[in-house]
């Protein structure tokens, strides 16, 4: 009789999510994906999402529906400039106009809450705190904060039959390291997306990543510095 447990993985569908899943999994841990539909432009990711559920082999995926473009207030959910061509200084300088208000507790908060009828508390999540936006919700006091809320909110806390874990493996990797620690496990990066504002390829089938925006410049940046060729095709070649 097995004695792995359940987990629940936040799966966007891209580079660093793919590769939570994959060490999720390579723990040992019976792995539920979890996607959030919020309105996203850049929604080829929910496709590439279930792409790499299925490659990795997941117990289960839902995407579960949550639109946050009611409110907007972020170029991912609302009519706003997508910030391109920026160098990675100046990508880490200051918290951008693609952070989503609230998105990483909101996502955590769904997650949770399966977890808890799963009878689990391991939550794992691709955030990481180097090489990236400067997302506040990527930080690691946010992600303590976090599980000791969870340890405090949900019954299975309360009463202690559960010891809630927010799992952070990619929180202290560059996006390179990230990069070669998904290769070490045969991640399928060629199924993921990055890109915050994907280009139609024509062919009614397909997209480019721009090659431009902050998510692909740090892709391509991480690539590059391994000597290792981008699956995934760009609309701008690098």
């Amino acid at each position: 009789m097995s004695n792995a447990r359940n987990a629940v993985v936040l799966l966007s569908g891209g580079l660093d999510s793919a590769v939570a899943l994959a060490i999720c999994r390579s723990e040992g841990y019976i792995t539920n994906a979890l996607t959030i539909d919020y309105g996203q432009r850049h929604r080829v990711e929910i496709t590439a999402a279930q792409r790499i559920a299925a490659a990795l082999g997941v117990a289960r995926h839902i995407i579960l529906p949550v639109d946050l473009t009611l409110w907007g207030g972020s170029a991912l959910t609302a009519d706003l400039p997508v910030p391109s061509r920026r160098t990675r200084t100046e990508i880490g300088d200051d918290i951008p106009v693609t952070y989503v208000p609230a998105r990483n507790t909101i996502f955590l908060a769904l997650a949770m809450g399966w977890a808890e009828t799963l009878e689990t508390g391991d939550i794992f999540i691709g955030a990481h705190a180097l090489d990236y936006s400067g997302y506040p919700d990527c930080r690691p006091e946010y992600f303590a904060a976090f599980e000791a809320l969870a340890n405090r909110a949900t019954r299975s806390g309360a009463q202690r039959t559960l010891s809630w874990h927010v799992h952070t493996p990619l929180l202290h990797r560059t996006k390179s390291a990230i990069v070669r620690r998904g290769l070490d496990l045969g991640v399928p990066f060629g199924l993921t997306s990055s890109c915050y504002q994907p280009v139609d390829a024509g062919d009614s089938q397909s997209v480019l990543a721009c090659g431009v925006c902050d998510a692909c410049v740090l892709r391509r940046a991480a690539f590059a510095e391994l000597g290792v060729v981008d699956p995934i095709p760009y609309d701008i070649p690098g």
